[in-house]
């Protein structure tokens, strides 16, 4: 909170003075556990660990939400909360407007949010989601034999690689930027939402507000990029990158087809086919599918077609191991393969035909763990929808935010919450919900609901 307040201070907002009293409070509130903690620290097993983390996200989220709550932007506690959970998941909804005239203490916090909370999601996919066998992702757990999972020597020193290329993806996307015509306190407030895919910008239009299609094709490549696993970005600064990340390449393809297939949409309904369409469709696609949020253009102009398509390819996101929220890949290669294997045995019975992902057979057991994901992400998506149609929302604005939450995307589908809207309008008690489905998702959904369960709490 010191970098936004400094921000302040060197711009003249009296703001400088919320942030620095906040972060006092919250350094001597940090003081003090430490010191109730010293020399007996807690035994710290895998339950405690995923409970600290479930923990973590609601504590940080209140934290993150003092200096907004008591700022000059005179919004609610529910408001700041709803901020700040947006910004920490990297969701990127916002009901804030007028981000063009805001003092930049305050656009700069909601940018630092979104960069540390994608930080300890890299690190969560990595570690801890795997571990506890959250709807497949024992596939990628740290002791799989397969050796292009397995990360590099001790964990510190892992994850002080992984720290260097975070930031290293950080400023090289924020040199461009700069270079293609940022300012240097855009540049910065955009790579930082960029790399971990969050979508906070600077300006009420998003990054349609720069109309600049270099800056354009910049946030497409660092999207995407972040999309993919830092595990395969490593291997890539090293100069061996593994081919046989199998979401790797499922992910490029289904970029590159869901790109052509609104783009050849848009030119056969409007008739503009040039280079500027194919960018903006191409961003569309790459910022929903990495639930990153940007917007260049409002999508939903383009035609009914559009509005469904945007809705539908909302639950895909991005590869495991990544800042991406959403489904993920790995489980839709899951599927697909499963899916694949039933038709076959069911053509030929006798046949055992297994699922595979990345040359691996998938045991039955993950499978299973994959279909009550499945089955419990669909049923939450919908509970929640309900719930909001319940306060008055509209079918579109109810679903569409209810998915947009839970995959951590950020715009939904409508006028009230599209690329040209956003939740500010909503009733109060929608938004705390809407906070505690941001987390939800951010936690893979299983690691949010096994800690309400009773054998979750059984030695």
């Amino acid at each position: 909170m010191l970098i936004p307040a400094a921000a302040d201070l060197v711009a003249g907002s009296s703001d400088w003075k919320v942030f620095g009293i906040s972060a006092l409070c919250l350094g001597a509130a940090g003081l003090m556990v430490e010191a109730a903690l010293a020399g007996k620290p807690p035994e710290m097993r895998a339950r405690e660990t995923f409970l600290l983390v479930n923990l973590a996200w609601f504590t940080f989220s209140a934290a993150g939400a003092l200096p907004l709550y008591a700022s000059g932007l005179n919004i609610s506690y529910g408001d700041a909360f709803f901020e700040a959970a947006s910004g920490l998941t990297t969701t990127g909804s916002t009901i804030l407007s007028g981000l063009d005239r805001l003092p930049p203490g305050i656009l700069l916090w909601r940018s630092l949010m979104q960069w540390i909370g994608g930080l300890g999601i890299v690190v969560i996919g990595i570690w801890l989601l795997p571990a506890m066998r959250v709807g497949g992702q024992q596939l990628f757990s740290i002791e799989s034999s397969e050796k292009h999972h397995k990360p590099y020597g001790r964990v510190e020193h892992f994850v002080r690689r992984l720290l260097m290329l975070y930031l290293a993806l950080t400023a090289a996307c924020a040199g461009l930027y700069y270079a293609a015509g940022m300012t240097g306190f855009e540049a910065v407030n955009h790579a930082f939402t960029t790399i971990s895919t969050g979508g906070f910008s600077t300006r009420d239009a998003s990054m349609g507000g720069f109309d600049s299609l270099a800056i354009d094709w910049i946030a497409i490549v660092f999207m995407a990029a972040a999309s993919l696993p830092f595990l395969f970005l490593i291997n890539v600064t090293e100069l061996r990158p593994n081919l046989e990340f199998q979401q790797v390449r499922w992910f490029f393809v289904i970029i590159a087809f869901l790109t052509f297939t609104i783009f050849l949409s848009v030119r056969l309904t409007s008739g503009i086919g040039d280079f500027a369409q194919f960018t903006h469709a191409a961003f569309a696609v790459v910022s929903v599918v990495s639930t990153t949020g940007y917007a260049t253009q409002d999508y939903l102009l383009w035609g009914s077609f559009a509005a469904s398509f945007f809705f539908l390819i909302t639950f895909i996101g991005g590869c495991n191991g990544s800042t991406a929220g959403g489904f993920k890949i790995f489980r839709i290669v899951i599927l697909v393969s499963f899916i694949r294997a039933r038709l076959r045995q069911a053509v030929r019975p006798n046949r055992v035909s297994p699922a595979y992902f990345e040359g691996q057979v998938v045991q039955p057991s993950t499978i299973d763990s994959l279909l009550i994901f499945s089955i419990l992400y669909a049923v939450t998506a919908a509970g929640f929808a309900l719930i909001y149609a319940a306060f008055g929302l509209d079918f579109a604005t109810s679903m569409s935010a209810s998915v947009t939450a839970l995959a951590n995307v950020g715009p939904g589908i409508g006028s009230v919450i599209g690329p040209a809207g956003n939740f500010a309008g909503m009733p109060e008690v929608v938004k705390w919900l809407l906070a505690f489905e941001m987390i939800l998702g951010r936690l893979e959904l299983l690691g949010g609901i096994l800690i309400l369960t009773p054998d979750f709490w059984r030695d």
